[in-house]
């Protein structure tokens, strides 16, 4: 007897009021953010190019009912054929031991980081240690027949939650099972530091100076009154536009 579905004889997926709606509407390009991109990037590297695609398009016509985020997972029911919809579930593999113990080191060593976390801002310099590189970081289940990996209607939540990651980056350390409170707190948790011979830190080396971008000051004010202000010192309108260019180039000047 043969083992193969025929999914033919499911028919089409049945539409859904009130689905989650997302910003995405065509193309193959879904999330906008570096962190929602990325995430799919990881997804895409490790998971069947084909059902990932039609799980974009389940995504697309708000198949996906509801979702649930949680330490590790995301639970969700995806409408598909059936009357009533399949629960899929998108699992990650939770940050433990050296793995752990090098991003605290990693947020410990960096200057702002943990207030850029606590913000809910996540850096990128996070992306290697928090996002699935290989099949044994994450996992899809469904109740659907389909045993494809991932089947459609969980590719479909790995699309949501993109765009969730493009809102919510910090989320993903959710998804890795670390609890804010409990990440600063392993931080906050420095081994004391060793006395210093340097006292006057004549040996210690310093960052870079930020380079602020710049921007001429007569692009920040209103056109027309810089205009009027500079015909009332001006012979023509050649005068006045000579006078600007003069003017933005002083100010570039001074950013050299």
């Amino acid at each position: 007897m043969s083992n193969v579905i025929d999914f033919s004889e499911y028919g089409k997926r049945r539409p859904v009021r009130g689905g989650v709606q997302p910003r995405s509407r065509r193309g193959t390009a879904f999330a906008r953010t570096w962190w929602g991109r990325s995430f799919l990037e990881a997804v895409e590297g490790v998971a069947d190019a084909g059902r990932l695609a039609r799980g974009r398009s389940y995504a697309r016509t708000g198949q996906v009912v509801n979702y649930r985020l949680e330490p590790g997972l995301v639970s969700a029911e995806v409408q598909g054929s059936q009357p009533r919809p399949f629960i899929s579930v998108l699992t990650l593999r939770q940050l433990r031991d050296d793995r752990l113990d090098e991003l605290v080191d990693l947020v410990r060593a960096t200057p702002g980081m943990l207030g850029e976390i606590a913000a809910g801002t996540l850096p990128q310099a996070l992306g290697p240690l928090l996002l699935p590189t290989t099949v044994s970081e994450l996992d899809f289940s469904c109740s659907c027949p389909d045993s494809g990996w991932p089947c459609k209607h969980a590719a479909a939540v790995c699309y949501v939650i993109a765009e969730r990651l493009d809102e919510r980056p910090g989320e993903l350390l959710t998804l890795r099972g670390l609890e804010l409170d409990a990440l600063i707190g392993s931080v906050q948790r420095a081994d004391p530091p060793a006395e210093s011979t340097d006292l006057y830190g004549d040996d210690t080396a310093l960052p870079a100076l930020p380079k602020p971008e710049f921007c001429p000051a007569p692009d920040d004010l209103d056109a027309v009154l810089l205009r009027q202000a500079l015909r009332m010192t001006a012979e023509d309108e050649q005068s006045v536009a000579a006078g600007l260019r003069e003017l933005r180039a002083l100010y570039r000047a001074l950013d050299t």
